[in-house]
């Protein structure tokens, strides 16, 4: 299994004890994991129903298969105190997915932004951030900027990637 991104990782401490988190296509869930032996019950949402099967048996863990890039948006009127995106994007729900934070709730997001095509996939511009797309994008959803990086990483491969964390006061 590939480890946890050190973004997400780092900023775990984040999120309030036991509070309940999203982890949004969430593959094989690296992150459901983590977030579950910390303490947090996770919600894994992905579309493939066969990575998901590994995380039922997950004390802590409740699985999800929606498609989120068609139909009605399935989560909605849910929320969470946190939510956890990696390697992943989807520009028509990212307003969506700010709305599922409840105050306080902190969002911990990572993908790879334009630039990265020249390292191999993802090399559609359309699952490519912008530059400071992800901060704009949580401004525009009133959040407030608690990190944010953007650029060349080598680690676990070159790649350029952009990462935020940010609060819902």
């Amino acid at each position: 299994m590939i480890a946890p991104s050190p973004w997400v990782v780092r900023h775990l401490e984040r999120l309030a004890p036991g509070a309940r988190v999203l982890d949004l296509a969430c593959g094989s869930g690296r992150h459901t994991r983590l977030l579950a032996a910390t303490g947090h019950p996770v919600v894994a949402v992905d579309r493939d129903a066969a990575a998901l099967y590994g995380l039922a048996a997950v004390p802590g863990v409740s699985v999800l298969v929606a498609d989120l890039e068609s139909g009605d948006w399935p989560l909605a009127g849910m929320h969470f105190a946190g939510v956890v995106v990696t390697n992943y994007l989807w520009r028509p729900r990212l307003m969506d997915l700010c709305a599922l934070l409840e105050p306080g709730g902190v969002l911990i997001y990572e993908t790879f932004m334009a630039g990265n095509e020249a390292f191999g996939k993802p090399s559609n511009l359309d699952f490519l951030l912008r530059p400071g797309e992800l901060r704009d994008i949580a401004g525009a959803a009133g959040l407030s900027e608690l990190a944010f990086v953007e650029g060349y990483v080598d680690s676990p491969k070159p790649a350029l990637r952009q990462a935020i964390c940010a609060l819902r006061e």
